[in-house]
């Protein structure tokens, strides 16, 4: 494998063919980066699917025939399947290749993945790009254009691998920033995990009469919501310590603007709500 020349792949193999992985291929063809992307998954009926959508050239439900000539691989599965995956990967792969992950949360996964002696193999990333839509219909060329990739090598990490992770993102628009993993776990529950959970809580409450006069606001809010529940559960619960301690800190925000709205105490809710703007402008668009 050519490290100099990180544009050009022979094979990508992406386990998981469904938006995140089906869109690392669709951006990998689309751009002329890589001659073929092998989809690996366990239902035939969507690797067929992907193959007839474009979003990768050829299908297995091997995964040892999968990654056997894989240069570099992405394991794209839900948070409790990644470990298990990039071990069978790391059985079959060829011994130069480089594997990466998309999974929200990082500490557990690197931990194990170092545990069982592949750390020198696996380089975490978390794109911080997504949809509440799922599988290959879903997948999107342009979906990292513009986004961030949060890359997490360890100390065992070769920087040479972690160099050609962060090309491979970059080649495919994104930015990329090196995190450990422990503080990405915690700046995620508080920039993506939470806003999950307070999106689902908020749609929840919503009645059927309130339903009737939902605007964009509302929908706006709550889109997130309607993401896959089972794939949420399990981020959710790998970084649920963190998350709690940030539903926490919302719990006293809300008490907050409850109280100053019982008060009628218009200077603090006025403080409240400039707090929140300002924060939000500060990000931009």
């Amino acid at each position: 494998m050519d490290t100099l020349s990180m544009t050009q792949w022979d094979t990508v193999t992406v386990v998981g063919a469904g938006l995140i992985g089906g869109s690392v291929g669709l951006a990998l063809q689309r751009r002329g980066l890589v001659r073929q992307v092998i989809g690996v998954g366990r239902r035939e009926s969507s690797l067929r699917r992907a193959k007839q959508l474009g979003v990768v050239t050829a299908t297995t439900t091997s995964l040892e025939l999968g990654v056997k000539e894989a240069e570099f691989v992405v394991v794209a599965t839900p948070v409790e399947t990644v470990v298990d995956r990039i071990r069978a990967v790391a059985d079959h792969c060829l011994p130069d290749a480089v594997v990466t992950d998309a999974a929200s949360t990082k500490q557990s996964i690197v931990e194990s993945i170092g545990d069982n002696g592949l750390g020198d193999l696996f380089v975490g990333s978390h794109p911080m790009a997504g949809s509440e839509k799922t599988g290959p219909e879903a997948a999107d060329p342009d979906l990292f254009q513009g986004r961030l990739v949060v890359v997490t090598p360890t100390g065992e990490t070769a920087v040479q691998r972690t160099e050609i992770v962060e090309r491979f993102w970059e080649s495919l628009g994104a930015r990329t920033l090196q995190m450990d993993p422990a503080v990405h776990d915690e700046a995620v529950a508080n920039a993506s995990h939470l806003p999950h959970v307070l999106a689902s809580a908020l749609a929840a409450t919503a009645n059927e009469r309130a339903l009737s006069v939902v605007g964009t606001g509302w929908l706006d809010t709550t889109r997130i919501a309607a993401g896959d529940a089972e794939l949420w559960r399990q981020i959710l619960m790998d970084n649920r310590s963190r998350i709690i301690a940030e539903i926490d800190k919302l719990s006293g925000v809300l008490t907050g603007f409850r109280q100053a709205l019982a008060d009628s105490n218009d200077a603090e809710l006025i403080r409240l709500l400039q707090q929140g703007k300002e924060r939000r402008d500060a990000v931009g668009n």
